[in-house]
């Protein structure tokens, strides 16, 4: 190996280590940097090592680079987006959808776990925040679910599940950020959100169809209740009127972006008005939950910044050791053609996903392999997408599947943590799946953009 590949791949066994012993993520990242930072230094300068290192091309270039992070317009998104979804999570919208479509589904087989699912995508493309979203579901169906006598697994797997929605179907964060380090017209914002809306829509239909066909071959998976309830037009109007409102806002933050009527931190701030009034509308905001909401958003706001910054430090360093051409060398030396290339890197994903969070393999992970997969040919939205799609089973796989924590936090003693790993093994063989599918079927993520924005 040669001084680069040794310092690289220190540098990511550093971090590791780190993480593994607990150590905050964005103090582990810019700890790392500045360390290596200062071994890079002491090489080239006392040791006359023949390493590409400059302290002033990294280091020294650390202000411009954070300050280009925090003045950028697009990152003002991010804050409007988290405060839309904490404030719609305060503003009874979930529970108004579950009692009106129980109703409607409670008659199925497992039309609670259906039920649970339809929320849960109406609440991803309204709120995206994960562990909102969880929390919600969970505390809302799993008890109804347990004394219907639902499955264990099915009744805590869906609403864990479901609840990771939110970082892929738009408005996402996650898109967000991607967009952000990809840096490319061709993987902008609204691109991204276009691309991603099909394969989540897919995800969520694939999530029912697993329910009510496991339902209907085992009887005892999820029972249907012995009073089923009667279809009027007065459950019609009452699911209507709960579903139009957040319709109506998700239309309103995606139909802006889409038709180019407003920016993405223009839509943002669109959503966050409307999360607002709809608080105000169900006599939901008063000052202690507007208070709270707005701390709330900023401390997930600063965490993500956070790391963001400490990612930043962790890059330059890398970069300035030579680790794009490490990387370089490592997808271009494979001996897979391009698609061979992008199912490695995919698989490689979906395992740091069992260690790392998304924002990390966000900011450090996906800035180096996107150049290389793009210069091969390689459609950026298709790539995003799939990278996206990986990104989301990261929520769900043991040890720091983050849902997994959230979801345990609400559960009742009776149900244990094997109970929520075998209920969300089925949805995480789903994802990979959906994965398979817009693998093999491109259109899935690059129909609707390229229909909306052709070759703009």
């Amino acid at each position: 190996m040669t001084t680069e590949q040794i310092l690289v791949t220190a540098m990511f066994g550093s971090f590791m280590v780190l993480l593994l012993l607990g150590f905050p993520v964005a103090w582990a990242l810019a700890g790392v940097g500045f360390a290596f930072a200062a071994l890079g230094f002491v090489m080239v300068e006392f040791f006359q090592s023949d390493i590409w290192f400059t302290w002033g091309g990294t280091i020294g270039v650390l202000d411009r680079r954070v300050y280009g992070i925090i003045s950028n317009e697009l990152m003002v998104a991010l804050p409007m987006f988290i405060f839309m979804g904490i404030m719609l999570d305060r503003s009874g919208i979930a529970e108004r959808l579950m009692d009106s479509l129980v109703k409607l589904f409670g008659g199925l087989r497992g039309g609670y776990a259906v039920t649970v699912v339809i929320v849960g995508v109406l609440l991803a493309a309204s709120t995206g925040i994960i562990g909102a979203s969880v929390v919600l579901l969970g505390m809302l169906s799993i008890g109804p679910m347990l004394k219907a006598r639902y499955n264990k697994g099915l009744t805590v797997g869906t609403a864990c599940s479901v609840g990771t929605l939110g970082i892929l179907i738009p408005p996402s964060i996650m898109l967000v950020l991607m967009a952000d380090r990809l840096g490319t017209p061709e993987a902008s914002v609204g691109r991204l959100f276009m691309g991603a809306l099909l394969p989540g829509i897919m995800l969520g239909a694939m999530y029912i169809g697993y329910i009510l066909l496991r339902s209907y071959i085992q009887r005892d998976f999820a029972p249907a209740p012995r009073d089923r309830p009667q279809v009027t037009a007065r459950l019609l109007l009452d699911v209507a009127l709960a579903v139009i409102p957040p319709l109506a806002l998700i239309i309103a933050v995606l139909g802006s972006i889409f038709t180019g009527f407003a920016t993405t931190t223009e839509a943002s701030a669109v959503g966050a008005a409307g999360a607002l009034l709809l608080a105000l509308a169900y006599r939901r905001l008063d000052f202690a939950t507007l208070k709270n909401s707005l701390y709330q958003t900023s401390l997930t706001t600063g965490f993500i910044f956070a790391i963001f910054i400490g990612a930043t430090v962790f890059a330059s360093v890398l970069r300035g050791l030579g680790g794009d051409d490490v990387v370089r060398d490592a997808i271009t030396g494979l001996p897979f053609d391009e698609t061979g290339i992008v199912l490695t890197i995919l698989a490689i994903v979906f395992l740091l996903g069992f260690f790392l969070d998304w924002v990390e393999i966000t900011l450090i992970i996906l800035p180096l392999v996107a150049p290389v997969v793009f210069a091969l040919g390689v459609d950026p939205v298709w790539f995003a997408i799939l990278f996206a799609i990986c990104l989301q089973t990261s929520f769900l796989t043991p040890p720091v599947g983050f849902a997994l924590f959230y979801i345990k936090g609400v559960c009742p003693p009776t149900i244990t943590t094997l109970d929520i790993y075998k209920g969300t093994a089925p949805y995480v063989a789903l994802q990979l799946l959906g994965l398979m599918l817009v693998f093999w079927m491109p259109q899935l993520a690059t129909y609707l953009p390229a229909e909306v924005y052709g070759g703009r």
